[in-house]
């Protein structure tokens, strides 16, 4: 495999290092006034070493035809998608997280967050500040959303256009290893989320380097990435490389695969499976763990099924069938993927078999959906009742604490954080949050952007507009509120969770459940929670040995419920109040 990029040999001295093999020739232009030419080998790369350069200088690359155009693999845009590179010397950044061992995925308890709008900075060093709140909180893993280069200052992410530039309105690349660094320093993992199915529409070069794109598929986002066509070994070696620089360079504890829906590979080892590989041979060679987590809207199992089951290798997936059943459940909704849940059995099957469509007619779809997971670990699935997406793809961006009162939230986070799946919360849940979460971007292509207004007005109906700047504004966390009530309530019942959860005994887990009237139960070791999604009491008789003592009651008024009635011993007969979810420890 070959690396790419400028990287930093010592003494002033940087090898320039471009996959082009369609290119004749190609030229690197140190400014202001300095220009080399590149060697070209038998695959495509072109090299040169270049001496005497400052930290600070700045690149172009000359193609054939005159264009002078910034690194593919730029580590740095400092003035945006249309300037010149900048080198960076990552050998110089100060770590301290040398004795960092990361956080077993079994233990994990994942927050996605979005850098541009969870606090007022909107920078790396703004998550910084809230490092010590996520610590109490309990949270031991971040997630961050895309944080390649893409055009001008706010976008979700899912338009970079520069796979290893860090993002310049966030804080560029030391930025992003400043938080890494303080949140190992704060025991918490980092996982970054990485898009590998399309490049953004405005301000994408790679394409006039290399055959980056395949006219055989097409995804929802356009042109797909070559990775099985005529000089896919470069395209799949970019990507590759990427993923490890993330590893390598930044330190990043993991990576989380965006829409694998939208890679397409025919080949007979299919590029996720060589990613993994790639990736399991890091992990050994830096004696740590590094995690691939998967978004993929088909329910393939193969994706997380081990090497020797033919699998890919991925490490955990994400769930959307279990967001879907909880929250049709919970809000009642049947419009658009809604309409094919709705049922408490489909709650039940998400929680103990992973997909609840693993190969069933999906109305929604018009076809089959889905394979058989029953056989997969529970922790490879990760759960959620709101993520970006579930969130920022409604026509509002409504988030869930704005569509059900207080007491369906408190149940609904009780499921996620005591399941014995993967949970994964969206920044600002903890406290319910009020501000929309919106679809935003900083387009200035005219034509680009009118193309996605019109696209989003077919795909999701009216909606706030994207281009606006006070879209991106109004998606900003609100901090001010988690001092008043409920907010400051439903942290401290998030808090608490977080705690239980961390008691629970995962290496001795077995799962019941029980569905009478919307009642559902899930019984673990050491846990028994009782959760009663329907209006009306629900007598139950628990049938359990041992003595178990109540441990949480959502219903209890310290969490500003109507109160509880049940006892703190478990009783042989109980009635679980409406729209409650209550905690029973085993005794030890």
């Amino acid at each position: 495999m070959q690396k790419i990029g400028a990287y930093y040999l010592g003494e002033g001295r940087y090898e320039f290092t471009v996959w082009a093999p369609l290119l004749s020739d190609l030229t690197v232009h140190i400014l202001p006034d300095r220009r080399l030419p590149l060697a070209k080998n038998k695959m495509g790369y072109f090299q040169t070493v270049v001496d005497d350069l400052s930290p600070d200088s700045r690149y172009l690359y000359i193609t054939p035809d005159s264009a002078e155009l910034p690194d593919p693999a730029s580590f740095f845009q400092p003035d945006g998608i249309e300037t010149p590179s900048l080198i960076i010397d990552h050998s110089s950044f100060p770590w301290t997280d040398h004795e960092w061992e990361g956080i077993p995925q079994a233990e994990m308890i994942i927050y996605e967050l979005h850098v541009g709008t969870f606090t007022e900075e909107g920078t790396f060093d703004g998550v910084i500040s809230r490092l010590p709140y996520l610590a109490d909180l309990g949270i031991n893993t971040i997630e961050l959303m895309p944080v390649a280069q893409f055009p001008g200052t706010r976008n979700w992410g899912y338009d970079g256009v520069f796979p290893f530039a860090v993002q310049n309105s966030y804080g560029g690349p030391f930025g992003l290893k400043r938080l890494v660094n303080a949140c190992h320093e704060h025991n918490i993992s980092i996982i970054l989320d990485v898009v590998y199915n399309h490049l953004g529409p405005e301000g994408n070069c790679l394409h006039k380097f290399m055959p980056v794109f395949t006219d055989k598929y097409t995804t929802p986002w356009g042109k797909a990435i070559n990775f099985d066509d005529a000089y896919s070994f470069g395209v799949r070696n970019f990507f590759i490389q990427n993923a490890l620089y993330w590893l390598r360079e930044f330190h990043i504890d993991g990576l989380r695969l965006d829409a694998l829906h939208g890679i397409f590979d025919m080949s007979a080892k299919h590029f996720l499976r060589e990613l993994a590989e790639h990736i399991s041979l890091y992990s050994l060679h830096s004696k740590k763990k590094h995690y691939l987590f998967a978004e993929d809207d088909l329910n393939r199992t193969q994706i997380i099924e081990p090497f020797a089951q033919g699998g890919f290798g991925l490490d955990a997936t994400w769930n959307d069938d279990f967001h879907h059943a909880l929250h049709t459940i919970l809000t009642g909704e049947t419009e658009r993927y809604y309409e094919d849940f709705g049922s408490m059995d489909q709650l039940v099957t998400a929680i103990r078999e992973g997909y609840v469509y693993s190969w069933e007619y999906s109305k929604y779809r018009k076809r089959f959906q889905g394979s058989f997971s029953a056989n997969i670990s529970p922790k490879k699935f990760i759960v959620f009742a709101q993520n970006h997406d579930q969130v920022g793809n409604r026509p509002q961006g409504e988030r869930l604490s704005t569509l059900v009162d207080i007491e369906q939230a408190k149940l609904a986070a009780a499921l996620v954080l005591l399941s014995p799946n993967t949970p994964l919360l969206f920044m600002g849940e903890e406290y319910g949050e009020q501000s929309p979460f919106l679809f935003f971007v900083d387009f200035h292509d005219i034509k680009i952007i009118q193309s996605m207004l019109e696209g989003r007005k077919r795909e999701i109906g009216e909606y706030a507009n994207p281009a606006d700047e006070k879209t991106f504004l109004a998606s900003r966390l609100k901090w001010s509120s988690i001092n008043e009530e409920p907010h400051k309530m439903l942290f401290a019942y998030y808090k608490e969770l977080i705690r239980i959860r961390k008691t629970i005994a995962f290496d001795s887990t077995r799962i019941t459940h029980n569905i009478n009237n919307q009642l559902l139960t899930v019984l673990r070791y050491n846990l028994f929670l009782l959760i009663n999604f329907s209006n009306t009491p629900v007598d139950y008789r628990p049938q359990l040995e041992d003595n178990w003592i109540k441990e949480l009651d959502s219903c209890d008024t310290k969490w500003q419920g109507p109160g509880s009635p049940l006892p703190y011993y478990l009783p042989s007969q109980l009635v679980v109040q409406p729209k409650s979810a209550c905690i029973y420890m085993r005794e030890q």
